[in-house]
């Protein structure tokens, strides 16, 4: 029998608060034919593997259970899972979040209807285990759409959106050999553009029909020195990356900015706001990296239109002094706090 969708799920460490069990079950409702379930246990240190096999001795014609040998993080264990995926399209999910009934097949529907390789959706946040509305955050536009020209690539390249909230022609994904980097977080950082650059034709369901579940165990809430050091590999492994696939030079401008982003500006201003000691010699390692990979980076088009002129001033203080740029950020902030206490008094 054909399989029409394989949706990789890498798990580590999922079993507190049903979080895997109501993540599978509603991969189990999905209104769609011919679709697997492949679970990849990342050498979890509690129930998720228990969990996991319930679920394929309940349901053997749809779930699959794998466990890597060593902990390879998420993009690691997708890139294991990916290897028994038997569908004609490929999908990855996260093991703490729930998906709408009829998510992929809205997806494969647009797909069948198009012609396209790739499809995508938008999803919802939202902090409690319900399918209720919640917060929707648009991922990607109508402009990105369509046959895949210049234009659409260099979008796509500044904002390719999630991974999880597409669905992939797998036949393209094995043509190029496309992975994800191994043992880091933030693995989407580098493979989402690089992944979407190899596509012909991107449609869009103009739905949030993935629930991404916020809650304390999530990576968001737990920013560690090591998590920004993983978000500046992936921002390295992009550069390469596109080096390699022949991306680099067709959009330099684009990807200095997404570098710009991703390695550097969003690390620095999580970093200064993170309940870790702040280390000088850290921030001096970001502006020497952000300067030896794109040197002019505050002349970029797209930066010059992204950030206001705060952010501006602050990104220019720590080009020219770490330290004077921490002591500045802490005095700006000390004084808005105290503005605020005034005014509710």
């Amino acid at each position: 029998m054909s399989m029409k969708l394989s949706i990789v799920v890498p798990v580590y460490n999922m079993a507190a608060g049903g979080k895997l069990e109501y993540c599978l079950d509603s991969l189990l409702e999905q209104k769609v034919s011919e679709y697997e379930i492949i679970c990849v246990d990342d050498c979890s240190t509690d129930d998720s593997m228990q969990i996991l096999k319930k679920y394929e001795e309940k349901y053997p014609e749809k779930v699959r259970v794998f466990q890597t040998p060593e902990n390879r993080k998420q993009g690691g264990a997708r890139n294991f899972g990916m290897q028994y995926a038997k569908g004609e399209w490929l999908c990855f999910f996260d093991s703490d979040d729930f998906a709408a009934e009829d998510m992929y097949k809205k997806l494969l529907q647009k797909a069948e209807e198009t012609g396209a390789d790739v499809v995508g959706c938008q999803y919802q946040i939202t902090d409690k285990q319900s399918k209720e509305p919640g917060r929707t955050v648009v991922n990607n536009t109508i402009e990105q759409t369509g046959v895949l020209g210049e234009e659409q690539y260099k979008l796509l390249m500044r904002k390719p959106g999630s991974m999880v909230i597409k669905i992939y022609k797998k036949e393209v994904i094995d043509k190029y050999g496309l992975k994800f980097p191994e043992k880091v977080f933030y693995e989407d950082n580098c493979a989402a553009p690089v992944w979407m650059l190899h596509f012909k034709h991107f449609e869009l369901v103009d739905e949030p029909l993935y629930y991404y579940y916020q809650h304390e165990a999530s990576t968001v809430h737990h920013l560690s020195r090591a998590k920004c050091e993983d978000r500046m590999t992936t921002g390295k492994m992009l550069v390469e990356w596109c080096k390699k696939a022949g991306f680099y030079e067709p959009y330099k401008a684009e990807l200095e900015y997404r570098f710009t982003e991703l390695y550097y500006v969003n690390t620095l201003f999580s970093y200064v706001v993170s309940k870790e000691r702040v280390q000088i010699s850290f921030l001096k390692e970001m502006a020497k990296g952000i300067k030896e990979e794109f040197s002019n980076f505050q002349q970029n088009p797209y930066f010059v239109q992204a950030y206001d002129a705060e952010q501006k001033r602050l990104i220019e203080y720590h080009m020219k002094s770490s330290l004077f740029f921490l002591l500045y950020y802490r005095a700006l902030n000390a004084y808005r706090a105290l503005r605020k206490c005034i005014k509710r008094k």
